[in-house]
Parts: structure tokens; sequence; C-alpha cells
């Protein structure tokens, strides 16, 4: 981990339900976000053990809602928030699925600079629509609502799944490493400054294994 957190490891149960980021493709979304990070109110979903989120509280977000359904993984995220030593208040966790939670929000009222998300990956889709969580996360209908002006998506999905974008979302850049893809999106009514600035660090489509 970087930040506050450096140096420190995070738990992940045993099996192959539990797909981490690779490191690279992490660092490079972390780099690309730069100072954007700092005071944010970060939205986390699909967040597994918090490998992502607990990321952001340690590069200096502000607030984390996290979000994952399942009990197991939300146990290593409690533990993992403890000995990483972040659990100061500023992260809630909620073991819910991620589709009951967004319409919460929405009639909450509530607002996030970010929202990031990696689910589990869907399956290839020739000729057909996607069926994935990525897709299902685009389609939905709160979540453009859930950004402040500016405020920006980052989502992570297999490069097999061809995912169609919705109106609502300006795709702006795509990080692609082995079967993995980052996408960074933003309401098409939202400002240019976060193009702007995410502009001014040149990230390459491409990280290099």
């Amino acid at each position: 981990m970087g930040g506050s957190a450096a140096g420190k490891q995070l738990r992940v149960p045993e099996g192959f339900d539990v797909r981490p980021m690779p490191d690279k493709v992490k660092l490079a979304v972390f780099n690309s976000l730069g100072d954007r990070v700092l005071d944010a109110d970060v939205l986390d979903l699909f967040s597994g053990t918090g490998a992502l989120g607990l990321e952001m509280a340690s590069r200096g977000a502000r607030q984390l809602l996290s979000v994952e359904r399942s009990a197991r993984h939300a146990r290593f995220f409690s533990r993992n928030l403890k000995e990483v030593g972040l659990d100061d208040g500023r992260i809630q966790l909620q073991v819910l699925d991620v589709f009951t939670v967004l319409p919460r929000l929405s009639v909450a009222g509530r607002r996030f600079d970010i929202v990031i998300a990696d689910p589990p990956y869907g399956e290839k889709n020739v000729g057909r629509r996607s069926q994935s969580l990525a897709q299902r996360l685009l389609d939905a209908p709160e979540l453009p609502g859930l950004l402040k002006p500016d405020g920006l998506l980052i989502l992570g999905h297999t490069r097999r799944d061809t995912l169609d974008i919705p109106a609502a979302w300006e795709d702006w850049k795509t990080l692609k490493h082995g079967d993995t893809s980052i996408r960074f999106f933003r309401v098409q009514s939202a400002g240019k400054s976060a193009v702007e600035e995410l502009s001014e660090n040149k990230l390459p489509d491409s990280i290099t294994p």
C-alpha cells in the first residue's frame, strides 16, 4: 500500500473467489488520480477485502463508503482496516448488494468525488449484450447522480467483456494490462477539469507487464 499505510500488507482469503487488482494496474490508477484523492468522498463498490478502498483512505480520502455483499470478504475487510491503522472513523462498510445500496444512496442525496468498482469478471460476449456486473453498473440509473460535478467513475472489467456505454457516460480513458481493463468515466454533463487534470499525467493506454 501507499500513503499513510505504506508497506502494510492486506489479508485475503484463500481460494479463487477473490481477484485483487494487479499491483501495476493499481499503481497506475493512483498515479493518474494524483491529488484528486486528497479530501475526496469515495464510494468503493464490490470492495472485496478492501484493497482499493483502503488504498484510497491511506492516500488521503476524506470519507470512504465501501460496499461488499459477501460477509466472508467483509470480515477480512474489517481485519485489514484495523491492521493497517485506518480504523479512524472515516470508513464505513455496508455488507449489502451493490444494486440495493445505489437507490438508497440516491434517495439520501449522497454525492461522491470518486466511485471505484472492480467487480467479478463477466464472460466473453461476442454477438450479444454483456450481462456482467460491470455492464449492470453502467446501466444503473442512479449511479450518474451519485457523482459530484467533475466526479469520476473508475470501473474494472475483463477485456473479453465488451461493454455498451450508456449515453449518460463519457468514456474518457482505458488502462490495459493483460486481461484487465480499467475505464475512467465521467458524466456527460460534467465539466472538463477532471479530464484536463488527468491529461497532465500523460497516463499510457497500456501498462508494461
